[in-house]
C-alpha cells in the first residue's frame, strides 16, 4: 500500500499522476515513483524517490513526456523506505511495470523459486514477485500475463499493470485492497481512492474481488480473474475536488473538526420522522418485523471506528435495550467467534475499504449472519459487502486522524437506536425527547468551537508532558479512549485511557504531578462517582483537566461543553479532546495531517 494513480489517453500524463498522488498524500506513505509511455514512445520511463511527492517531482526530468502511465505512494510493508523499495516495480527487461497496494502472503515461497531459475531481485518488496510472473509468463496477451501471474499468488491486491508491447493499455485487478476506475471523454482513469479522481471526472467503477480490468483511451472492460466478463455500471460520486482543498485552515485536521457542525446537519437530513418519533433509515433493508427479532448486537471496527462503535454499542442498550457491546474487528475475525442467526452485526469503518473489518464481514456472511455497514463512502467494499447500512454523510476527510467522521458515526448510531427503540419498546415521549436532543447538536458543536482559544492555551501547557491519563466511566469511557487515541496519533505523546472506576486497581499507582489527567465528567446519574475519582487523583497531587457540563471544583481546569440528553452527551464531550490533540500536535511541530507510521486506509493486516 498505499496509493495508486494511472492513466491513458491524450493529455500529458506526468503531471495528472503527480497530482493525482498529491491528493492522496493523506493516506500516509513513505516514498513514491511514476512510470509513463506512449503510443509514439518506445519503452517504459520510471523515475522513483524515497520521500515525499515533492521529491519524486524535483526527480522528473522536463523531457518525461508520455501519454499513459501509473503512479504509485508507497507506505512500507516488505522492505524499508527507498528508491529502491518503492514502486512501481520494473521488470530486467524494462518492459513490466506494477504498481500494488496490499500484501502477497506468500512472497517468500515464489521469491525462492524464481531465485532458483535464475531471477534477480532488485528490491526487498513482495510486488516485485508479481513483476517477475508477469515478464516471465508466456501468455500472448498482457490480460492473460496478469491473470497466470494472479493465480499463483496469495493475499491481497490493488494492481496497475503497464507492459511497453502492449502500451495502448493499462490492465488492473482487485483483491481486498481498492482499485476504482475513472471514466472520462476518451481518457481513462484509475486509482485507489475516489480523491484521485474527482478533479477529472465523477463516473466512476468501483472493482469487486476477483475482479479485473483493461483500460484503453476510448473504453474499457471488465471481467473476472477466470475471465468471464462482468457488467460495470457507472455511478456519480457526490464529493466534489473542492472538498479536498483545504478552505484557508492550515491544516486539514483543523478544517475537518470546524465542518463537524455542518456534517453532523447532513448526517440527520432527511431522516427524521416527527410524525412517529422516529428516523427513516430505509438503506438498513430491515423492517420492523425483522427488527424485533434481533436479541443482539455486535459492532465491528477498528481504531477510531471501534470507539464510536463503543458509543454505539450504549445507545443502543439504552434506547433499544437490546444486548450490544463492540469488539475490535481485528480480533473477532481470528477468534473463532460464535456466529448467532438472531444477531444484528454492524461493521464501522470510515473508508469502507478497512480490511480487517472487510474480512470479519465477508467470514459473517458466509456463515449466514446478517451485517449492517456504517461508512462513509458509497459504494466502497463494506458498503456493497453488507446487507445493509447507513452511510454517515461526513464529506470527504483528508486528515490521517478522523475527527468529523468520528462525530458522524456516532450520530448514525444514535439514529439506529433510536429506530431500533421506537420498533421496540421507547415511548413516543422518548422518541420525541432524542430527536430534539439530534436537532441541537449542530448549534451546539459550533458553541464548543467558540471555546477554541482557550483550549490552544490549554494545550500549550500539556506539550510539555511525557505522557497523560484519560478516565472516563460507562458513557464517558469510549470517549476517553478516543481523546487518548487522538492524543497518541497526532501528538506522539504516550496516553492511555482507563475507567475511572478502575483507578483503585492498579492505575492510581501512576499519579503524580507530571502525569495530567483528563477526565470525562458527565452531569449524569454517575456525576458523584466521578467526582470521587478526581478526589482520589486529588489527593495524591495528580493535575486533572475536566471536560464537563459545569466547573469542577477539583479539576485544575475544567472544558465546559453544553449539556444535551444523557445518551447523546458523548458525541459532544470528545469534540473539545480533539481541538487539545491537535493544538498539542501543533506546539510540538508535528506533521498534524500525515502523522508517522500511519495511513489512513488500512488495507493490509
Amino acid at each position: 500500500m498505499c496509493g495508486i494513480v494511472g492513466y491513458i489517453g491524450k493529455r500529458d500524463v506526468a503531471p495528472l499522476l503527480l497530482e493525482g498522488l498529491q491528493r492522496l498524500e493523506y493516506r500516509g506513505y513513505d516514498s513514491a515513483g511514476i512510470v509513463v509511455t506512449s503510443p509514439k514512445t518506445a519503452g517504459l520511463k520510471m523515475v522513483k524517490a524515497k520521500g515525499r511527492v515533492r521529491d519524486l517531482e524535483a526527480k522528473v526530468p522536463a523531457r518525461f513526456k508520455g501519454t499513459t502511465g501509473i503512479a504509485h505512494t508507497r507506505w512500507a510493508t516488505h522492505g524499508a523506505p527507498s528508491d529502491v523499495n518503492a514502486h512501481p516495480h520494473m521488470s530486467a527487461d524494462l518492459k513490466v511495470a506494477v504498481v500494488h497496494n496490499g500484501i502477497i502472503d506468500n512472497a517468500s515461497d515464489l521469491r525462492r523459486k524464481l531465485e532458483a531459475d535464475g531471477v534477480e531481485f532488485l528490491s526487498e518488496t513482495d510486488t516485485e514477485v508479481l513483476v517477475h510472473l508477469i515478464a516471465r509468463s508466456q501468455a500472448e496477451k498482457l490480460e492473460d500475463k496478469v491473470r497466470d501471474a494472479l493465480r499463483v499468488v496469495e493475499g491481497t491486491y490493488g494492481i496497475a499493470v503497464m507492459h511497453a508491447d502492449f502500451n495502448d493499455r493499462i490492465v488492473v485487478a482487485r483483491n481486498g485492497s481498492p482499485v476504482v476506475l475513472g471514466i472520462g471523454e476518451k481518457e481513462m482513469f484509475v486509482a485507489s481512492d475516489i480523491a484521485a479522481l474527482v478533479a477529472h471526472t465523477r463516473q466512476i467503477v468501483t472493482l469487486d474481488d476477483g475482479e479485473m480490468a483493461t483500460l484503453k483511451a476510448d473504453d474499457f472492460r471488465t471481467y473476472t480473474t477466470e475471465g468471464t466478463r462482468t457488467t460495470a455500471e457507472p455511478t456519480t460520486v457526490e464529493w466534489e475536488a473542492a472538498s479536498y482543498d483545504m478552505g484557508g485552515h492550515d491544516t486539514y485536521m483543523h478544517k475537518e473538526i470546524h465542518e463537524q457542525a455542518d456534517a453532523v446537519d447532513r448526517v440527520l437530513r432527511g431522516r427524521i420522522d416527527d410524525r412517529f418519533s422516529t428516523v427513516h433509515l430505509g438503506g438498513l433493508n430491515l423492517d420492523a418485523r425483522e427488527a424485533r427479532q434481533i436479541r443482539r448486537v455486535k459492532i465491528l471496527g477498528c481504531g477510531t471506528s471501534y470507539h464510536a462503535g463503543m458509543i454505539g454499542a450504549q445507545m443502543i442498550e439504552e434506547l433499544a435495550r437490546i444486548p450490544a457491546d463492540a469488539e475490535p474487528a481485528s480480533e473477532f475475525r481470528y477468534r473463532n467467534a460464535v456466529v448467532d442467526p438472531d444477531t444484528l452485526y454492524i461493521a464501522v469503518s470510515q473508508s469502507g475499504e478497512t480490511y480487517d473489518v472487510l474480512a470479519a464481514v465477508q467470514e459473517l456472511k458466509r456463515k449466514g449472519a446478517r451485517v449492517l455497514g456504517v461508512v462513509n463512502v458509497v459504494g466502497s467494499a463494506i458498503a456493497r459487502e453488507a446487507d445493509g447500512g447507513i452511510y454517515v454523510h461526513a464529506g470527504p476527510e483528508v486528515c490521517v486522524v478522523s475527527t468529523k467522521c468520528f462525530t458522524n458515526t456516532t450520530v448514525a448510531f444514535a439514529l439506529l437506536a433510536l429506530h431500533l427503540g421506537r420498533t421496540r419498546d421507547l415511548s413516543v415521549r422518548d422518541g420525541k425527547r432524542i430527536i430534539e436532543g439530534l436537532r441541537r447538536l449542530p448549534a451546539q458543536i459550533a458553541e464548543i468551537m467558540k471555546g477554541e482559544e482557550e483550549i490552544k492555551k490549554l494545550a500549550e501547557q500539556f506539550a510539555e508532558a511525557r505522557s497523560m491519563l484519560f478516565i472516563g466511566r460507562v458513557r464517558g469511557y469510549p470517549v476517553a479512549r478516543e481523546a487518548s487515541l487522538k492524543l497518541k496519533e497526532v501528538s506522539y505523546i504516550h496516553a492511555e485511557a482507563y475507567p475511572a472506576s478502575e483507578l483503585k486497581h492498579g492505575p492510581l499507582a501512576l499519579i503524580e504531578p507530571a502525569l495530567p489527567t483528563v477526565a470525562i465528567v458527565p452531569d449524569d446519574d454517575l456525576l458523584e462517582k466521578n467526582r470521587a475519582a478526581l478526589e482520589e487523583i486529588k489527593a495524591r497531587s495528580g493535575k486533572i483537566l475536566a471536560v464537563a457540563h459545569q466547573e469542577q471544583e477539583k479539576a485544575d481546569q475544567t472544558i465546559v461543553v453544553p449539556k444535551n440528553e444523557d445518551e447523546l452527551d458523548p458525541i459532544l464531550m470528545g469534540i473539545p479532546l480533539q481541538l487539545l490533540a491537535y493544538y498539542t500536535a501543533k506546539a510540538l511541530g508535528r506533521d498534524i495531517d500525515k502523522p508517522r507510521n500511519l495511513a489512513k486506509s488500512v488495507t493490509v493486516e
